[in-house]
């Protein structure tokens, strides 16, 4: 069904495709149809940061940013969600048209700036989700105009709401569409931003009398000396896993004057594969064994998914994939991975990338 509707979505604005979809998917799940989009996989249980996701892909972050469509995203066959990146305040994000499709790359450039209803909108709408089938995740950042020496306020606060109702919290620091918010990555800001809220997760744990496990997401623009510094402090403050990356400013694989190249804002999808992977990588060198790791970023197929764990993945997220392929996807990249993880030697495996 996607396949016939595809040609329609992309007739139209990036945003308003975006929009529309999830519309017609929540019509879809709460009308019963939602099997005629895409068969769910059958179970791949796996480990990772003291929880059982029912198997290794996940949807990530930015697709729900309010997390209005958990149920009906959960039932396409996910073993995880991601929603958000959610901020203490509602925010409009960056002016309009803001998405860019580059279908020849099966890539989309954004620059939405984090925007959404705001803490308490979430928390409304994940209090209301019942959640069947699949793990929730929900990812935190901070409002455009909170400076960021006083950033570590807004991840507190969202933090502290989020807490008691996600299966793990991811904090977002490698969006490039908010003005400075990759300059927490540098390792001093690192260790005292990641520092505070491992303090507070664990302040957290005692009031709640459960322990929600704390990730952090990476952006793939990272040289090896970031790299290296960051691996120090997330192993040195023993966060639960990390999420390598987000989306990139580079446009080096990029067509010379392909349409919308030149836009502003993180590309994503199959061009990213490569430096996220890299990034991926060098993490699972650097990182204890006993922080996981979740890939994202250029995943349109399960080779791609089951190239992410042979790099050293435990999970993997899609979600540009998702616009170029639909929701069978999801069910081609959990069976690549349970291929994968019956396979009796790396002579199975596909290329390192």
């Amino acid at each position: 069904m996607y396949g016939l509707a595809r040609p329609f979505l992309f007739g139209m604005d990036a945003e308003r495709a975006h929009t529309l979809t999830l519309d017609a998917l929540e019509l879809a799940y709460r009308s019963g149809l939602n099997p005629l989009l895409a068969r769910r996989p059958n179970p791949l249980p796996t480990k990772a940061f003291g929880l059982t996701f029912p198997n290794p892909v996940g949807l990530a972050a930015g697709l729900d940013k309010n997390g209005a469509h958990i149920d009906a995203l959960l039932s396409l066959g996910f073993g995880f969600v991601e929603i958000g990146t959610v901020t203490p305040k509602p925010q409009a994000g960056n002016p309009k048209p803001r998405m860019f499709r580059l279908p020849e790359h099966q890539a989309v450039i954004n620059r939405l700036g984090f925007n959404n209803e705001g803490l308490e909108a979430l928390v409304r709408n994940v209090e209301r989700a019942q959640r069947r089938g699949g793990l929730l995740g929900i990812n935190i950042g901070k409002n455009r105009d909170t400076p960021n020496e006083a950033a570590e306020g807004d991840y507190m606060y969202c933090l502290s709401r989020v807490y008691p109702l996600a299966d793990y919290v991811t904090v977002n620091i490698s969006s490039p569409n908010t003005a400075g918010l990759r300059e927490l990555q540098e390792e001093q800001a690192l260790r005292r931003l990641v520092g505070t809220l491992r303090e507070e997760q664990e302040r957290l744990g005692a009031k709640h009398g459960k322990r929600v496990p704390m990730l952090v997401k990476v952006a793939p623009d990272l040289s090896e000396s970031d790299v290296d510094a960051a691996a120090r402090v997330l192993a040195d403050l023993e966060v639960d896993g990390v999420i390598a990356t987000n989306t990139t400013v580079s446009r080096s694989l990029l067509i010379e004057g392909a349409e919308h190249a030149t836009e502003t804002g993180g590309l994503s999808g199959r061009p990213l594969m490569g430096a996220s992977t890299t990034i991926l990588r060098m993490l699972r060198t650097r990182l204890p064994e006993s922080i996981p790791l979740i890939g994202v970023g250029g995943i349109v197929s399960g080779a791609e998914a089951a190239t992410k764990q042979a790099a050293g993945a435990t999970l993997v997220q899609l979600y540009t994939g998702l616009v170029y392929r639909g929701p069978g996807l999801v069910r081609e990249c959990v069976e690549a991975l349970r291929r994968r993880k019956e396979a009796p030697s790396r002579g199975n495996l596909p290329p390192e990338v």
